[in-house]
């Protein structure tokens, strides 16, 4: 059986060299180019070529691709500066493909590029921040204000607490040296 890396694509000249070399060793007679493949090739981690000390030939191979699927994929989420690059670098593409080529590299598609430039040409850069995404929440004044007289009431009850308990120890105190301080009722109804 024949391995070859990447879903059954040679990656460069040399892996399509080796790959021949092997198809002719084991047998295999048809035509071999970099476009197609036989079917009944496997994938594999290993390199195509490897010298008679199990050493890998010489020559560039592109690293293995990690294979961890994530639980929970997380949406890719893109700044202004880094969509203003790419705009500007899709725009002075020369070449014929150039513009293909700095997708596939980017990991980016052609939809991303056309979304981009629309939202550069209707409101400039403030266009290309990312939004908030999910339904707008809208606090009504009276909401914000029972928040905030609630968050008051939590607040004066704590302070409340600590003085009562600082008089019951100032009390406690008293009694120890002699001194004992009358217990007064206060009328909360009035107060």
């Amino acid at each position: 059986m024949i391995y070859v890396p990447y879903l059954c694509r040679a990656t460069t000249e040399v892996d399509l060299d080796c790959l021949r070399q092997r198809c002719k060793a084991s047998g295999f007679t048809g035509s071999i180019s970099s476009s197609f493949l036989p079917f009944n090739l496997e994938y594999s981690r290993e390199p195509l070529c490897a010298n008679a000390a199990g050493t890998v030939a010489p020559g560039p191979h592109p690293p293995v691709p990690d294979s961890e699927v994530i639980a929970r994929p997380s949406r890719r989420r893109f700044t202004a500066e880094y969509k203003r690059s790419i705009i500007d670098q899709a725009d002075a593409a020369q070449d014929a493909g150039a513009v293909g080529l700095l997708l596939r590299r980017e990991g980016l598609y052609s939809s991303h590029l056309a979304t981009w430039r629309r939202q550069r040409q209707q409101g400039g850069i403030d266009a290309l921040t990312p939004k908030k995404r999910g339904p707008k929440v809208v606090v009504s004044p009276l909401v914000k204000q029972n928040r905030d007289l609630q968050a008051d009431v939590a607040r004066l009850t704590k302070k409340l607490k600590n003085a009562e308990l600082i008089i019951e120890v100032q009390k406690k105190v008293a009694a120890l040296l002699g001194n004992p301080i009358p217990n007064i009722q206060i009328d909360e109804e009035n107060s």
